[in-house]
């Protein structure tokens, strides 16, 4: 019985042994411990970030919808704004001044945050901007500066001036006059509307690429029409008052000749004067078609890129455009640095501006260029197949 109990005793004591044992196995994690990972949880999709234009709203004004370019502006603006939660009124005016003002005048009276204006006239906004001020309400001019007024807070567009001097530069290419090239070469030119201060400055960065072959004998202007705006202006862009003007200059200084340059600022112009080439039996080998400008890249005008009727057009990606109408936006309303990177002077401020890159598109880029980045459809092309 005794050495029952001992065996018992012992035993017990073992039993106390081993639990001490385990129980200082556990070791309770400090600085020096890493703990084990906890249980893989279920993985849930990242909060959705507030919209920056959630309750605002914005006022959009185009000046007309008969030329693809604002279309597509307009377009571009209201989708990129309401991407980031902003209420948009766009309105388009029909290039009517009184028309634009009026419906300036009711996204003023309906309470927009911020207006973005692509003015008709520039200069002929003075008094719904005055109201703009009075009401405290931010304006952004989009691609044409408004003039005259010191109610002009943000510049957003392209690099205008560049537009002019690119288009020049590529006629100084195409004809080898920068690289001697004698001539004589027959130059006509066109310019837009006066009323759009960008008109201007395609004139003048063109003019001063060109003028000194003018002056020097290499480029022989038949008509000796090159003043802007007196004598070259075309109102509203009109593509049909282009057309014109070239017939009435190639009845009157080509009948015997041919032209092998026409200085055009944008795409609406080089259609009008596309039409008129071809009525005057341009297009053959004998009488090929001259070096032509555009600017803007239109459906119609890229087929004519394809077709050898048209030498280049600008390209101002309207999607980078919106994207920094959305950019500045953002930061006027947050009370934050808006982004710019030049300014203008329109006569009574400089605004405060952003210029963005411009490119041009001709027979060797234009589908790199403008379908495989996306911003048209192959099928959107006339003659691209």
């Amino acid at each position: 019985m005794k050495n029952l109990k001992r065996l018992l005793s012992i035993a017990l004591v073992l039993v106390m042994v081993i639990a001490l044992a385990a129980c200082g196995s556990q070791q309770t994690p400090d600085s020096t411990t890493t703990p084990s990972a906890p249980a893989e949880q279920p993985s849930q999709a990242p909060a959705e970030q507030p919209q920056t234009g959630a309750g605002k709203k914005v006022g959009v004004t185009m000046p007309t919808k008969s030329l693809q370019r604002w279309n597509e502006d307009g377009a571009n603006v209201k989708a990129a704004l309401e991407a980031k939660g902003y209420t948009v009124d766009l309105q388009y005016a029909d290039n009517k001044q009184d028309v634009q003002n009026s419906q300036i005048e009711n996204q003023i009276t309906m309470g927009c945050d911020v207006l973005v204006i692509a003015s008709i006239d520039g200069g002929a906004l003075g008094g719904v901007l005055q109201q703009a001020k009075a009401a405290n309400i931010p304006v952004i001019a989009y691609d044409r500066l408004l003039t005259n007024t010191d109610k002009c807070d943000y510049y957003a567009t392209f690099d205008n001036y560049g537009v002019g001097k690119m288009q020049g530069e590529f006629i100084e290419q195409a004809l080898g006059l920068d690289k001697g090239a004698k001539g004589p070469f027959n130059l006509e030119c066109f310019g837009g509307d006066p009323g759009d201060n960008n008109a201007y400055l395609f004139n003048q960065g063109a003019m001063d690429v060109l003028q000194k072959y003018i002056d020097s004998g290499v480029l022989v202007v038949k008509s000796g029409q090159t003043k802007f705006p007196d004598q070259i202006a075309i109102t509203n862009w009109d593509s049909k008052a282009a057309q014109d003007r070239m017939d009435n200059l190639l009845t009157a200084y080509y009948a015997d000749d041919i032209v092998h340059v026409v200085l055009s600022p944008n795409d609406s112009l080089a259609q009008g004067i596309v039409a008129s080439l071809k009525s005057a039996g341009y297009g053959s080998a004998g009488k090929p078609y001259p070096v032509l400008t555009g600017q803007d890249c239109d459906k119609i005008n890229v087929g004519q890129i394809i077709r050898g009727e048209q030498s280049m057009s600008i390209f101002k990606d309207t999607r980078v455009l919106a994207n920094q109408v959305i950019a500045m936006t953002d930061a006027i309303l947050a009370g934050q640095q808006v982004p710019t990177n030049a300014t203008y002077n329109n006569g009574v401020i400089d605004v405060p501006s952003y210029n963005c890159e411009i490119k041009f598109a001709d027979k060797n880029n234009w589908k790199e260029l403008l379908v495989d980045s996306g911003y048209y459809q192959l099928s959107d092309i006339p003659d691209a197949q």
